[in-house]
């Protein structure tokens, strides 16, 4: 089995994109690529200055990832949710789920980056956090997994271990066991042929 390690932000529309192909490519090549998702925090702090009119005006460049083929959904922020705290809390309630199971986890990855980016949701909020996970079916008291001191550890050790390798942006994907990362939200046919070649054994 190939695993693709990939680094991602739920507040970075690039990594929405990268998100659709590769599991497309994990789709593509069913029982002998999966995909392992870690934490990368483009907001690690609140910002107490980000405005909701200055954060309306950044997701208009929301359109451009929009336009590239294999995207995500996205619609230019409306209504007066947000503007969202900081990274932390979805990579809280996504690690949660991955502790339920790879299922759990992979219904609230998903969900949190279409509610965010799609139905312009702030997925920093607890209360629209915890109506994702009871939209995915997950049970509520196991929610509360989101708060222990490990999880928070987990999400924290993550992104500093990526920051330790010189990533410094996401999405960022690397094979494991190999060096190397392959940087930002590359085509589907870049992937693909990534992904062919080592199954080959010709990287």
């Amino acid at each position: 089995m190939l695993r693709l390690i990939a680094y991602s932000d739920y507040l970075c529309p690039w990594c929405y994109n990268a998100s659709v192909r590769l599991h497309r490519i994990e789709a593509e090549f069913a029982g002998q690529v999966e995909i392992e998702w870690r934490t990368f925090l483009l907001r690690p702090q609140p910002d107490p200055g980000r405005t909701l009119e200055k954060f309306r005006r950044y997701t208009e460049s929301w359109r451009r990832p929009a336009e590239e083929a294999d995207a995500g959904t996205f619609q230019v922020w409306q209504g007066d949710a947000g503007p969202p705290s900081h990274s932390v809390p979805p990579h809280l309630v996504a690690k949660a789920a991955a502790r339920v199971s790879r299922d759990a986890f992979r219904s609230i990855h998903d969900r949190l980056l279409h509610a965010y980016f799609a139905e312009n949701r702030d997925i920093t909020d607890a209360a629209t956090l915890e109506a994702i996970w009871l939209e995915a079916g997950l049970a509520p008291e196991d929610l509360a997994r989101a708060g222990d001191a490990d999880v928070l550890r987990q999400v924290i050790d993550e992104h500093n271990d990526a920051l330790a390798v010189d990533i410094n942006g996401v999405p960022s994907v690397r094979m494991d066991g190999r060096d190397g990362f392959v940087i930002g939200a590359q085509p589907i046919a870049v992937y693909r042929r990534w992904v062919q070649r080592a199954l080959d054994g010709k990287i």
